[in-house]
């Protein structure tokens, strides 16, 4: 009950926050700098994600097992101008490989 409790909250906020975006005057949205820095959220907040989802684990920090294997392989293919299909499924790929082999 306790986990519904949380997604139920989390589902909330995340419609405040979506509520507030379509609040903010006009004027706060024209001023450069905010027109400079917002693009950029969205890059930090993915970023943040891949860090937190595939380098950290509850035991061990940093963790290096085939979630890293695989956002080491989709950071080499990203480099290399890979198709994004073809960068997902390697990643994917790569991770399940290696964690079938390491049990």
């Amino acid at each position: 009950m306790t986990l519904w409790i949380a997604v139920v909250a989390a589902c909330l906020l995340a419609w405040l926050v979506k509520l507030a975006g379509y609040l903010v005057p006009e004027r706060v949205l024209q001023i450069p700098w905010v027109d400079r820095v917002v693009p950029l959220l969205t890059v930090a907040l993915l970023s943040a994600l891949v860090i937190t989802q595939g380098f950290l684990d509850g035991a061990r920090l940093p963790a290096l097992d085939a979630r890293a294997a695989g956002v080491g392989v989709a950071l080499v293919l990203l480099v290399l101008r890979a198709p994004f299909l073809v960068v997902v499924a390697a990643a994917a790929a790569t991770a399940a490989l290696l964690r079938l082999w390491g049990g």
